[in-house]
């Protein structure tokens, strides 16, 4: 029986008319694309309704890919150009029959190709096209993982359903998978190298290991490692990071160095043992201090003139504040930066010390010997410092020390977690620092957040109601335009792209050391501050979203905290 065309399909479930249908086959001509591509890009119809239609029209499946776990191996069936070209991508073979999941199943010039190239027979599904860009990205960006796991199984020996634990480690031992292990581990360092992944996640389970990554502070599934490979891997990155690969027991902390495309990178690991094995967090830290300056994390050009002002005194605590993942460690380095100076002691105490920073002391925190913030500050006060950087303020004892060395005629940058810059002062007072020292001690509070940007490939204008701007705390303002990301594979279908900072800078003054130690409450604090020219976070990432650098929602989700 004879295929009906998907035209008249389509006026034939009313999702468009005769005269809609003529309209969208003169813009094909034009454009030179295929029906439903031009149907959907010229808002005639949705993708939903086009994967509904074409199910009907070929009488084929549907396959939900977000929810489906592709093996990096089947990127051996289809090479990568023709999946991208024909927006196809494997999902499981089965004998003689290829699965393929297709954004237009209707191409059948491509499921020839993929026939040919493939030597199975093809059994097409249809897919929503932006979930089949994000699994050809996800696919064929493990391309290399894929190589040397295949690798690794034919050397030892081992087939795909062989999943003893025990073998796999007399493997690792005997050395016989090594080079392959070695090729597998390093192409799941340069994914999130070339992802700008902060972390990598190496998670055991049950059936197999699971690797994610942190990329933009979300976490994204990339990969799976057969479990008969798992205890390979993970005593070669034990190894990589001068770790005991035989104690599995207890945790263990290393570092690592290597280098990628030209660049040194740090890595930090992290392992804890499991019900399923080790668990281990690679942080990565890229030792190009190139972007640990004011542009390169993002400081507005507002809040300049404030940092320069707090980077010319010589005595005083400068506070970087914010919670965990805010940023606050490279806004940190960013200032030891500028400060550095052949004629100026700088020495800082770290837990742990996550950048090398030539012609500073940099300390390590070791609390097993007892020396801790607290202690290594008394120390580092007997060493001549002009400039001290404590990693960290987390008890009262730390906090009144660093106040006292600040009156000592000290400059001390420290960070410590609070939600803006006014809660800074009240998280000292409830560590117990008195008053009298907090006043006399701060002299400026740096607080930050992480914002994600907007992913440009996929960047459309966005219709938003008054009820949103109200609940993120944003103003409405007549004629204003506003931005989101639709989604695609270059950013995990997130509609997002990396990161920029969003800023509040408050400089003490003696209206508001008199604040602090008469114990004036919160709002009285705040409006003093607003006379010094401090603009709050929420402020500055108003103008973020007027610039189309952010979304309404991101600025809900992380100044204003609804989710």
């Amino acid at each position: 029986m004879r295929t009906k065309r998907l035209g008249d399909m389509l006026v034939e479930m009313s999702l468009i008319t005769e005269e809609q249908l003529q309209q969208a086959l003169k813009i094909q001509k034009e454009e030179h694309d295929r029906l439903g591509a031009t149907l959907v890009k010229h808002g005639f119809i949705t993708e939903a309704q086009m994967v509904d239609a074409l199910r009907l029209q070929l009488g084929i499946d549907y396959i939900d890919l977000t929810k489906t776990d592709i093996k990096p191996e089947m990127s051996q069936y289809i090479p990568k150009a023709l999946a991208r070209e024909n927006r196809m991508v494997p999902v499981s073979v089965s004998k003689d029959m290829l699965f393929l999941a297709m954004a237009d199943p209707t191409n059948f010039m491509a499921i020839e190709q993929a026939k040919m190239v493939s030597k199975k027979n093809i059994v097409p599904m249809i897919a929503a096209g932006n979930a089949v860009d994000h699994a050809i990205s996800t696919l064929y960006g493990n391309e290399g993982a894929a190589q040397a796991m295949a690798q690794m199984r034919a050397e030892a020996g081992l087939g795909e359903d062989e999943v003893t634990s025990g073998e796999a480690s007399a493997i690792t031992e005997s050395g016989d998978v090594a080079a392959p292990t070695i090729r597998l581990v390093n192409s799941i360092i340069e994914r999130a190298f070339i992802e700008n992944a902060s972390d990598i996640h190496w998670e055991p389970s049950e059936k197999d290991m699971i690797i994610r990554m942190r990329i933009d502070g979300r976490l994204h599934k990339i990969l799976t490692i057969p479990r008969n490979l798992q205890e390979s891997v993970i005593s070669r990155v034990k190894i990589m990071s001068h770790l005991d690969i035989v104690e599995r027991r207890v945790p263990q902390d290393g570092r690592a160095k290597v280098r990628l495309k030209g660049e040194d990178i740090d890595l930090r690991v992290s392992t804890l043992p499991t019900i399923y094995g080790e668990k281990i967090v690679i942080r990565i830290l890229r030792r190009d201090g190139s972007q640990l300056n004011r542009r390169g994390i993002g400081l507005p050009v507002g809040e300049d003139a404030k940092i320069d002002k707090l980077l010319g005194l010589t005595s005083g605590v400068i506070m970087i504040v914010g919670p965990t993942g805010s940023g606050k460690s490279s806004t940190m380095y960013a200032l030891v930066n500028e400060l550095l100076s052949e004629t100026t002691n700088l020495i800082t105490l770290e837990d742990p010390v996550e950048y090398n920073i030539q012609g500073a002391t940099q300390v390590q925190i070791n609390e097993k010997v007892g020396l801790t913030f607290a202690s290594g500050l008394r120390a580092i006060l007997r060493q001549d410092p002009d400039i001290i950087c404590v990693g960290e303020i987390r008890d009262g004892e730390t906090a009144e020390i660093a106040m006292r060395a600040a009156m000592t005629g000290h400059l001390v940058i420290t960070t410590i977690h609070t939600e803006d810059a006014v809660s800074a002062i009240d998280r000292l007072k409830d560590m117990g620092v008195a008053p009298y020292l907090i006043s006399a001690g701060v002299r400026g509070i740096i607080s930050q957040r992480l914002l994600r940007r907007i992913c440009p490939n996929c960047k459309v204008v966005e219709q938003m109601t008054p009820d949103k701007l109200a609940a993120a705390g944003l103003p409405s303002r007549p004629g204003r335009i506003f931005y989101h990301g639709r989604g695609c594979d270059n950013c995990f279908n997130t509609g997002y792209r990396g990161r920029i900072g969003d800023f509040e800078v408050l400089v003490m003054n003696d209206a508001l050391r008199k604040c602090i130690t008469d114990g004036a409450d919160k709002q009285e604090f705040q409006r003093l501050a607003h006379e010094t020219g401090y603009v709050t976070m929420l402020e500055n990432a108003d103008k973020l979203v007027d610039e189309g650098i952010t979304t309404v929602d991101e600025v809900m989700r992380t100044i204003t905290g609804i989710d």
